[in-house]
């Protein structure tokens, strides 16, 4: 789950989630998390003022901000950026090549392999490809099927 305030004027809310068990979160999914959430934020009243509460999927360009997501999502196309210049540059893209101890290692586009620690890491996602569209229907024809056996058996 990712969460993130923006905006100066109206300030905005992301709270980005996917479900455990499958990686999937459908609209449905959005809006019972939302449910949820509103409430808990009424009572507690975290932000100073008014905003706007956004719940969303992460989408298929996600973004990618733990080791878990780069070892997830190896072999894929992926845009980092870094907090500080390494180098001499802050943009880097390549193929997650894997990750080792608290570094990621990407096979750069222009050739070599870099190695991030997550840390030095201020945005990262994954690039849409054919290959990450494929993958990504795979997962979602596999979760709507495990769903609709979980509401078949419910029935029974």
């Amino acid at each position: 789950m990712r969460v993130r305030l923006s905006g100066n004027r109206r300030k905005r809310l992301q709270v980005m989630a996917e479900r455990a068990s499958d990686g999937y979160m459908e609209i449905d999914d959005c809006a019972r998390l939302s449910r949820a959430l509103s409430p808990m934020l009424d009572m507690k009243d975290p932000i100073a003022g008014e905003y706007d509460l956004e719940v969303s999927s992460p989408g298929i360009d996600r973004p990618l901000m733990r080791l878990e997501d780069f070892e997830r999502f190896a072999g894929h196309e992926a845009k980092l950026e870094t907090i500080g210049v390494i180098d001499g540059r802050r943009r880097f893209k390549g193929v997650i090549a894997g990750v080792d101890g608290d570094e990621v290692r990407i096979a750069l586009t222009e050739g070599g392999e870099a190695r991030f620690k997550i840390a030095a890491l201020s945005e990262a996602r994954l690039i849409l490809t054919d290959k990450l569209i494929e993958e990504d229907l795979k997962r979602s024809k596999a979760a709507q099927a495990a769903t609709t056996e979980d509401e078949q058996r419910e029935e029974t």
